[in-house]
């Protein structure tokens, strides 16, 4: 770890994107020193801890979701920050790949490798094995960022094993482009009620509880077990995350295209 009298530099655009990348992984109130990711960025990049976490906090400063809470953050910050949000707010998913290569090349590993990505069934070295690739990084950007927006806890039932969480889209990433990395049409769930939520067996009413179809019965009487226990959380309300909460007009977009089927 580097030493406090470590001489200032200026922030290049490359270690601003790897930061960008780091806080869209963490929920906001780890923002710390004391965090050992934000360590291990400092380390990567050759700067003091406390200037990473400053420049994390900038970047918060900027969120718009935590502009909407109130949360100002620090009153001045570097004008690359600002050009940053406003990039990628225009053009979302760019802007995501080209951070997972900046950070990748830093960590001398393959962009598959950092974002977590299943090679087995690329393509091919070219365009089209790229293309897959830019896809698959920002669908691993909207998962890390929903997660970790919702403490890693599904918001049906308060499940906290990662590996069984799933970030949902509500309107589906084929329907609506310009809302596909946006974490205000994710939710965090368990596999289970993800998939009942994408096959219109489970929806959630402008009042934040969930309701389940008529058609989630179970069949043999071995699965009335799962079944049971998925239909408990009906008319339970959504665990709600402190930021990223779904957008109500996502819900009822879902909801009224299952409600009552």
């Amino acid at each position: 770890m580097l030493s406090a009298m470590t001489p200032r530099r200026l922030w290049t655009r490359e270690e601003t994107l790897i930061a960008f990348r780091l806080y869209s992984q963490i929920p906001f109130g780890s923002i710390d020193e004391a965090n050992p990711r934000i360590q291990q960025l400092a380390e990567l990049l050759g700067r003091n801890v406390g200037a990473v976490s400053l420049k994390l906090a900038n970047l918060a400063r900027l969120d718009p979701v935590q502009q909407a809470r109130g949360i100002r953050g620090m009153a001045h910050g570097a004008k690359l920050e600002a050009a940053l949000w406003t990039e990628f707010l225009a053009e979302p998913e760019p802007l995501i790949y080209e951070a997972e290569r900046a950070y990748a090349a830093r960590m001398q590993q393959s962009v598959e490798a950092v974002a977590e990505i299943a090679t087995e069934d690329l393509p091919p070295e070219g365009r089209e094995r790229e293309a897959v690739v830019r896809v698959r990084v920002n669908q691993s950007y909207f998962r890390r960022r929903v997660l970790s927006a919702y403490d890693f806890r599904c918001c049906v039932t308060g499940l906290d094993v990662r590996d069984l969480l799933v970030a949902s889209h509500i309107v589906a990433w084929a329907e609506d482009r310009q809302e596909r990395l946006n974490p205000r049409n994710g939710l965090c769930l368990n596999a289970l009620h993800d998939r009942a939520f994408d096959r219109g067996l489970m929806w959630v009413e402008a009042d934040q509880t969930v309701h389940f179809s008529a058609r989630l019965r179970p069949g043999l009487p071995l699965a009335k077990p799962t079944c049971d226990w998925l239909l408990s959380f009906a008319g339970q309300p959504l665990r709600l995350p402190p930021s990223f909460s779904p957008d109500p007009a996502f819900l009822e977009r879902h909801a009224k295209r299952w409600r009552g089927r």
